[in-house]
C-alpha cells in the first residue's frame, strides 16, 4: 500500500467511535472522535488505567477495536492482513518505548539502522545522505558523537544515552508519525527537558506527526495540544 506525506491539512490520525474491551472485560478506552493533523504534535496524558498505552497499540494496528474505527494516513489498520500491518508500521510509524528495546548483543549503529533493514521505503527517503551518516547526523542532533561512538555497545551507555539512542532509531528514515510510551519517565528534569528540545527539532524539520504519552503534564507546553483521557 502506497501512502504518500500528504499536506498538513490532512489528518494523519482520525479515530471515530472507538470501543476497545479485552475479554469478558468492561470496555477500557472509548473515544467518540480523534483528529490528529499530519505535522501535529499532540501530547497524550491520563491517569494510570485511563488507556494510553492500549490507544497508542491500537493506532500501530497491534490491537483491534471492538468497535468504531481508526485511521492512520488515511489507512484502516484493523482492515488488513497482518503482513501489510508489519509492512506499514515499518514504512510509517516510529516508536519509543518507555524501557527503549534496544536489542542488546548489537552496537548502537546496528541498533539505530535497525528499522531501515524491514523498510526500503525508509531506506529511501534518506536520498543522498547514506544511512551511516543519517544516523551520525541523527545522533548528533540528539546530543550524541564522539570518535567511534557508533561502535559502541549499547550496554555501556547511560539510560539517558541509551533514550537518545532510541529515538535516533525511531526516527530514521523520517517516519509520517512517531510515537513514543512515556519515553523520558526515568529521566530528571532537566534531563528531559533537553531531550524534548531536541526531539521536537527533529520532528519539526521533517514534519514529522507526534503522538507523546506521559503520566507528567508539566511537559505538555512542548506541543501543540493536550489530549487528555478519562477512565473507562
Amino acid at each position: 500500500m502506497h501512502v504518500g506525506r500528504g499536506s498538513v491539512e490532512e489528518p494523519a490520525i482520525e479515530i471515530s467511535r472507538l470501543e476497545f474491551a479485552w475479554a469478558g472485560r468492561a470496555p477500557l478506552l472509548r473515544i467518540d472522535e480523534l483528529r490528529i493533523l499530519r505535522g501535529e504534535r499532540v501530547f497524550l496524558s491520563g491517569a494510570s488505567g485511563s488507556g494510553k498505552t492500549t490507544l497508542l497499540s491500537l493506532i500501530g494496528g497491534v490491537l483491534q477495536p471492538r468497535s468504531g474505527s481508526v485511521r492512520v494516513l488515511g489507512a484502516s489498520l484493523d482492515r488488513m492482513r497482518a503482513s501489510d500491518r508489519d509492512r506499514f508500521r515499518g514504512e510509517h510509524l516510529g516508536f519509543i518505548f518507555q524501557m527503549f528495546n534496544l536489542i542488546p548483543y548489537l552496537s548502537i549503529r546496528e541498533n539505530v539502522l535497525l528499522p531501515l533493514q524491514f523498510s526500503p521505503a525508509r531506506r529511501e527517503r534518506l536520498g543522498d545522505a547514506g544511512p551511516e551518516q543519517e544516523a551520525e547526523r541523527l545522533l548528533s542532533a540528539l546530543g550524541l558523537a564522539g570518535e567511534g561512538f557508533l561502535n559502541r555497545s549499547v550496554l555501556e551507555l547511560s539510560i539517558g544515552q541509551q533514550q537518545r539512542v532510541a529515538a535516533a532509531r525511531a526516527l530514521i528514515g523520517r517516519p509520517d508519525v512517531l510515537i513514543a510510551d512515556e519515553p523520558t519517565s526515568s529521566l530528571d528534569a532537566d534531563a528531559r527537558e533537553g531531550f524534548l528540545r531536541l526531539l521536537m527539532t527533529e520532528c519539526r524539520l521533517f514534519g514529522i506527526t507526534v503522538l507523546f504519552v506521559s503520566h507528567d503534564r508539566a511537559l505538555g507546553s512542548h506541543f501543540d495540544r493536550t489530549v487528555c483521557l478519562s477512565s473507562g
